[in-house]
């Protein structure tokens, strides 16, 4: 038989679930109808030969899965995109660092430096492509003034095959940069004082004590700096899609191909085959990114 004070107990305790409940409603509302339900929707779509005009929505099993994995067209675009993330991601990593190692060592105006290297940032992606379109002008732009200015031929940036994916890259680092400036200035100056005194003390020099002491202690932000950039240039389309005058096969990202073959196609069955298709190469992205966290940390 349960004492009186178990008793007197288990109506709080139920009253605080229900209140619990409450509270995780509108959420578990919201996750349901904006998460589970579209994925759960997307699937089946994939499954079906679904068009954007309503017709279709016949079961075909895996017939778009079997016709995306045969496509050469979308594994062109897969190409841009790993390609894509492999020359922004670096860039993006070691021009923050960079800035943020000059900010940290007390620049004069420090406040019009952080504004500077971060106000790109707060931009919008349709104002950043109009920006750069004009600066890759081939007449008139800024790009190849310079170019010209050093005694070099001037370029065709956006229009020439293999250069237009460089040119979209030059202008993600620089609207993007100042993201990941703010996440290393932020590590730096939690970087204790004493560690930089006592290296003094022992005579080390500012380089002994950059390769010693900061970029041992940034590690952990460089890591989730290479984890957050590699998902986001992935998921490159606003700046390929308003910069470039047309899909080219060259610098087509896979976003882009998904948005024509639902949208422009028509096919909405096979946009959320190829959808699921890159959602598995992100989610082996993270998992190749988890495990190899987990194993420096072990060491």
């Amino acid at each position: 038989m349960r004492d009186l004070k178990t008793l007197s107990t288990e109506p709080r305790r139920n009253r605080e679930w229900w209140v619990a409940a409450g509270f995780l409603a509108p959420f578990m509302l919201a996750f349901f109808m904006f998460v589970i339900w579209p994925m759960a929707h997307g699937i089946y779509l994939s499954f079906t030969d679904q068009a954007l005009t309503g017709a279709g929505g016949n079961f075909v099993g895996f017939e778009n899965y079997v016709e995306a994995f045969t496509d050469p067209t979308l594994w062109g675009a897969m190409r841009n995109t790993v390609w894509f993330t492999i020359i922004s991601t670096v860039p993006l990593v070691i021009i923050a660092m960079t800035m943020a190692l000059l900010v940290n060592t007390g620049l004069p105006g420090q406040w019009l430096w952080r504004l500077s290297f971060f106000m790109p940032f707060l931009l919008a992606s349709t104002v950043i492509s109009q920006i750069w379109v004009w600066i890759f002008n081939p007449e008139i732009g800024a790009a190849n003034s310079v170019l010209t200015g050093v005694g070099l031929e001037p370029l065709s940036w956006l229009q020439t095959p293999h250069l237009d994916l460089i040119s979209i890259t030059i202008a993600t680092v620089w609207w993007t940069v100042g993201f990941n400036f703010l996440l290393y200035l932020a590590a730096l100056q939690n970087i204790p004082d004493l560690q930089y005194e006592a290296a003094s003390v022992d005579g080390a020099g500012r380089w002994r004590q950059l390769w010693s002491i900061t970029i041992p202690q940034l590690m952990p932000v460089t890591g989730v700096v290479f984890v957050l950039q590699i998902l986001a240039s992935l998921k490159l389309f606003d700046q390929a899609y308003q910069m470039l005058p047309g899909s080219t096969d060259t610098s087509r990202p896979i976003v882009q191909y998904i948005f024509e073959a639902g949208f422009v196609g028509y096919r909405f069955g096979y946009a959320s085959a190829i959808s699921y298709v890159f959602f598995a190469l992100i989610l082996v992205v993270g998992i190749v990114q988890i495990t190899i966290s987990r194993r420096k940390v072990q060491r």
